[in-house]
């Protein structure tokens, strides 16, 4: 059987549990695997929110240009580690994203040897109906052109929780809604949306998998893989069943086991995206105690030595 004759019989069955609300428009096909070819392969970047404790949140101008650290700070430092990309992450952006800002931190990156690996956003797509939704997907597709001018091949999405009084599956009928919607105007855009893990409506992997068989088939679509945000009692097992159809990967130092913290095996999550063919960034985001330019170039070479960069 085909990869993608198995993705639409899985998710004619998904389908059947959400209710004829969530299915795909006649004819529409849902998300398949990344189809990989040449084995898999790792280069590393690093997120911006490994330093979400110094960098200034979506600063004023002249606050942003004042800060102990900015992003152009953390571009210099991925370059120091001779990373080969870098995840600018948006809310350290600051507060007015000019097209000359996004030019000169794209220049910087390029002549400090650097690729854009992505960036991020933090967007909800369970609201209602109404002007709250309207301003997520405006700002969506405000963070398209910044990616497509930035040169950022990729943008992590987020899912969203479900409203106060709302059910779960009206509230992932709409987050796929959005997500097809965006979906159009990033392949005009020439960059891809990944579905981050991340709690809420993407809590588990089967949670995640009811989202992506609603999706519609795209070259533009895919799976960002967080290897730190299940905390599932096996949260490689929900790892293992996103990697196939992920196109950008996150890694963490620790991982929840049932909400328990625990140091993440690195080697194991390489392995599983390993097993899915993953070729792209593996991207490092520090989020423990320590501090992060003491630990990060520590858990850099463990990497390394992993995936043999």
């Amino acid at each position: 059987m085909s990869l993608s004759e198995l993705s639409r019989r899985s998710f004619i069955a998904g389908a059947a549990a959400l209710g004829a609300g969530a299915l795909l428009p006649e004819g529409a096909r849902a998300a398949s695997p990344v189809e990989r070819v040449h084995g898999p392969y790792m280069k590393l970047s690093l997120a911006a929110y490994s330093f979400h404790r110094m960098l200034p949140n979506r600063a004023p101008a002249e606050e942003y240009a004042k800060a102990d650290m900015n992003l152009e700070d953390f571009v210099r430092y991925c370059a120091e580690l001779n990373l080969d990309g870098c995840e600018p992450t948006s809310y350290y952006f600051p507060a007015e994203v000019t097209p000359e800002y996004l030019l000169q931190l794209k220049q910087l990156t390029f002549r400090l040897g650097l690729d854009i690996s992505g960036t991020a956003i933090g967007n909800n797509f369970c609201v209602p109906e109404g002007p709250i939704r309207e301003e997520e997907l405006r700002m969506t597709r405000e963070w398209i052109d910044h990616a497509a001018l930035l040169g950022a091949p990729v943008i992590r999405i987020f899912a969203g929780e479900v409203p106060e009084g709302d059910t779960e599956d009206a509230a992932l009928e709409r987050c796929i809604s959005a997500i097809n919607e965006s979906l159009d105007y990033a392949a005009q855009k020439g960059v891809v949306l990944a579905l981050e893990n991340h709690g809420g409506i993407t809590a588990t992997g089967e949670h995640m998998l009811r989202i992506i068989k609603g999706v519609k088939e795209s070259p533009w679509f895919g799976v960002n893989f967080d290897g730190g945000n299940f905390h599932t009692p096996d949260p490689y097992a929900d790892m293992a069943q996103i990697a196939p159809y992920t196109v950008n990967a996150q890694i963490k130092v620790s991982v929840q086991p049932n909400g328990k913290k625990e140091p993440a095996d690195f080697a194991r999550v390489a392995r599983i995206l390993q097993d899915a063919g993953y070729r792209g960034y593996l991207v490092l985001e520090y989020e423990d105690d320590e501090n992060p330019k003491e630990a990060i170039p520590r858990h850099i070479d463990t990497l390394r030595k992993i995936i043999g960069r």
